[in-house]
């Protein structure tokens, strides 16, 4: 039968050096809430259930938690600060609803990962009671350093209290503890508050669980996977190397970017085979890239779905809703807003489509704009297949132009267009001869006027 588990969330933080108005594990790293991050590395690890032990913002919290997670999420509160044995304590009574293995996680580490946690959860099966996770560091100071006799981890020291030769070792704690669940709520109630800030630490388990025979033992995690987040600049750090991750998984699995380093994905993003990205394209929630397709340089996408062989930019914006079909074009300094774009249309510069179906093979000119909302509503514009709309027009809403139908440059659209239909909606041209020399002498007399009454 496979092992039970259960994580325990600590996520009642209350942000203070984040210097913000929400709580620190709602802030987001690639677009996702830290403490979501989390609870997808604990579930995909393969937890039954999730523990939140949660104070400011609680509601909030626990709802990003648990958002399409496919594990049940279980909030308790923590109305006092005692340190982080306490905070453990407080989600005793789903502690002892009977789990083989009890991870304990911070709701400001997002970088876990399931491989590390999985590891962990190995280590139960082959006997030990405890296991917590450490890494190396270049620089140990500040952290606990993890204390080891003939493979079995014996204490962990607090930087403040370690002798010098303990102060030696480089095998930092990285906090996230696995222990057994048969054994949990007795080593927890076990843990004292006998030190100078009167809290209960986690971190006493390990020598309260050797006093009682049990075997406890520290395997090495990446550093990076304990990285944590108090302060902003630390959020940003955590944001580039949670990019850097998401951008090597991306170019592993057959996507080109010619600078990596500034394209930003989002924690859903989808890239498919062939996709090629170049230089500053910033990727928001929701946005899926068909096989071949080309994002160019200082593209902007968000809730957009991208079809194969398509071309996107530069400079262009694709906003929620966009749908664009295969071989589609959206060049230069266009926005597209809640709109299908069919195969092979194009919309190539300086234009905006919103709330608009375009059909295949559609042509639609430099500066075309879609005039969707009244003030009050909006309102679908359907443009034909194989159409061609002129330069500087203005579709106004709710309108239907027909396939193959023609729109005269500069025209503003009010009526319906039908199939093969030349549409032609502007002001009728004057010219007048002579007039642009008398205009130039008019101006000038007037400036004259100026400069001598100046004087």
């Amino acid at each position: 039968m496979a092992r039970t588990s259960l994580a325990v969330v600590l996520a009642a933080g209350d942000a203070t050096r984040m210097k913000s108005s929400k709580s620190k594990v709602l802030h987001t790293v690639g677009n996702l809430p830290l403490i979501a991050h989390v609870t997808r590395a604990a579930a995909a690890a393969g937890v039954n259930k999730v523990a939140l032990v949660v104070g400011r913002e609680a509601e909030r919290v626990t709802e990003a938690a648990g958002a399409g997670l496919g594990v049940p999420v279980s909030a308790v509160e923590q109305t006092e600060r005692k340190g982080t044995g306490h905070a453990v304590l407080m989600a005793r009574d789903v502690i002892s609803e009977g789990f083989d293995d009890v991870i304990v996680l911070y709701g400001d580490a997002p970088l876990i990962s399931p491989d590390s946690l999985a590891a962990a959860r190995d280590e139960r099966t082959k006997g030990a009671d405890v296991v917590v996770l450490g890494f190396r560091a270049a620089d140990p100071t500040g952290y606990g350093r993890l204390l080891e006799r003939d493979g079995e981890l014996v204490a962990i020291r607090e930087h403040k209290d370690a002798s010098s030769d303990e102060l030696a070792v480089d095998f930092c704690n990285g906090g996230i503890i696995t222990f057994s669940g048969e054994e949990a709520v007795g080593l927890l109630e076990a843990i004292g508050n006998d030190n100078a800030k009167g809290e209960y630490y986690l971190t006493d388990i390990v020598e309260i669980a050797r006093e009682r025979g049990l075997r406890c033992v520290a395997i090495e995690a990446p550093e990076e996977d304990m990285m944590g987040c108090n302060t902003r600049a630390e959020l940003a750090e955590i944001e580039q190397v949670w990019q850097a991750r998401a951008r090597h998984a991306a170019m592993i699995s057959g996507v080109s970017m010619i600078d990596p380093s500034s394209v930003f994905l989002s924690h859903d993003t989808v890239l498919e085979n062939d996709v090629t990205i170049e230089p500053n394209v910033w990727f928001g929630p929701g946005v899926r890239v068909g096989p071949g397709a080309v994002i160019h340089a200082f593209s902007h996408l968000e809730g957009a779905d991208v079809g194969a062989n398509a071309s996107i930019g530069p400079f262009a914006r694709l906003r929620p809703g966009t749908e664009l079909g295969e071989k589609a074009k959206v060049g230069n300094f266009c926005e597209i807003k809640k709109a299908k774009v069919g195969r092979g249309a194009k919309v190539n510069h300086l234009t905006y489509i919103g709330d608009a179906v375009i059909g295949e093979a559609a042509n639609i000119g430099a500066g075309t704009i879609t005039c969707n909302y009244d003030g009050e509503n909006k309102h679908l514009t359907e443009i034909g297949a194989g159409s061609f709309i002129g330069s500087n027009s203005s579709l106004v809403a709710p309108l239907k132009i027909g396939a193959g139908a023609y729109v005269g440059s500069g025209s503003v659209v009010t009526m319906d267009v039908p199939d093969d239909a030349l549409a032609i909606a502007r002001a009728r041209q004057e010219t007048k001869p002579g007039r642009a020399h008398r205009l130039r002498e008019k101006i000038a007399a007037i400036k004259a006027l100026k400069k001598q009454a100046q004087s």
